[in-house]
């Protein structure tokens, strides 16, 4: 085991020095470079203990009690900063890191007023001034790590609807990855939270060391954390976004876009997607189409959502399939992806769930039907 704390300890090390020492740093990648030093930090202190310090150094105990707290409120952090262009925190969210702040605070008097003997002896349970805030803590790190998954989550899934607003391709690889790793954090809290039950309360007797299957769990982590996170930048490339909160016909009358102007433009647009076939650019989007409309990216987003009930995503796609059908019929020689990308889809992948997501079933299988 000492080896895989090694492992883990070298490399969120590596990660950090090679994010601090990265040119033009976003603000989620100095989210991610203090994450990876609050690993490395958190693992070498546990490792440490492994190799019996703390009983040689008692005054290392303590030191990182409150780190898991960190975890939640830096995965949040880091997901809502790779996902909007702010490069610069708000004042709300250095609220994310009291408790860390109050647990320090509430330990004050274990760093400064204990003796080395009493640290030993509090940690090895032969003192129990600190139960009740331990007990507390263990609370607040499972509750904590897995309210922030959630909530990352529900980020995630939101920026995916605003991405689909906005954007005719979406980075689903970068999407979801983000998505397993947010679940490799939850369920670092949720096999905590399963086996302090199971010790604790239920009696269970483990024939190994359970702290091993956290870390091992968040050393795994660090490794798709470290490699993708450094892989993938922010996602939102173009600085038009228009973000609808809810849909409503007494939401569009109030936008200023009346309903004859609204007709024409939509109109125009059909023309425009007919005659000049915009949606051939893989990297087509809202803004892009909005200007070569002589209108608002809200605007067009209004008309696309009221008169074809779709959102930009799926309007521009729909174009894109019917392209590739007209041109596998035709075309025989091509392949289907090479037709695919000839009609403005940018990967296999894409083109594959677009197709089925349309038409119920796989290209191929579409094609033999109508043949």
């Amino acid at each position: 085991m000492s080896t895989i704390f090694s492992i883990g300890i070298y490399i969120s090390l590596f990660q950090f020095l090679l994010l601090l020492n990265k040119k033009s740093k976003s603000l989620s990648d100095k989210i991610l470079a203090s994450w990876m030093l609050v690993i490395c930090v958190h693992l070498t202190s546990y490792y440490l203990h492994l190799q019996g310090y703390w009983e040689v150094y008692p005054h290392l105990v303590g030191l990182i009690v409150p780190f898991p707290l960190l975890y939640g409120p830096l995965l949040y952090l880091y997901v809502l900063y790779s996902i909007k262009p702010d490069n610069k925190f708000s004042k709300k969210d250095y609220l994310h890191f009291a408790p860390v702040f109050i647990s320090y605070v509430c330990m004050v008097p274990f760093y400064f007023l204990y003796s080395a003997e009493e640290k030993h002896l509090l940690d090895s349970g032969q003192i129990d001034d600190y139960d009740t805030f331990s007990t507390i803590l263990v609370v607040a790190f499972i509750v904590s790590g897995i309210a922030y998954a959630f909530y990352s989550f529900r980020l995630l899934k939101k920026h995916q609807t605003i991405v689909e607003e906005n954007f005719s391709h979406s980075d689903k690889v970068s999407l979801n990855w983000l998505r397993g790793f947010i679940g490799g954090i939850g369920l670092i809290f949720l096999s905590a939270f399963i086996v302090l039950l199971s010790r604790d309360v239920l009696g269970v007797h483990f024939p190994f060391n359970p702290d091993f299957i956290f870390y091992s769990i968040l050393i795994f982590a660090v490794l798709i954390l470290g490699y993708f996170g450094i892989r993938y930048q922010n996602i939102f490339v173009d600085n038009a976004i228009v973000v609808h909160t809810e849909r409503t016909k007494a939401t569009y009358q109030k936008s200023g876009l009346k309903d004859e102007k609204a007709t024409e433009k939509h109109n125009e647009l059909l023309r425009l997607m007919k005659d000049q076939k915009p949606y051939l650019d893989p990297k087509l989007s809202l803004n892009n189409l909005a200007q070569s409309l002589d209108t608002s990216p809200n605007h067009l987003s209004q008309i696309i959502n009221q008169f074809e009930e779709q959102n930009f995503n799926d309007f521009v796609n729909k174009y894109r399939v019917h392209e590739f059908i007209a041109k596998a019929s035709t075309d025989s020689n091509l392949s289907f992806l090479a037709i695919a990308m000839d009609s403005g889809f940018n990967s296999k992948s894409t083109f594959n769930a677009v197709f089925k997501k349309q038409k119920g079933v796989p290209p191929s299988q579409y094609l033999r039907n109508q043949s």
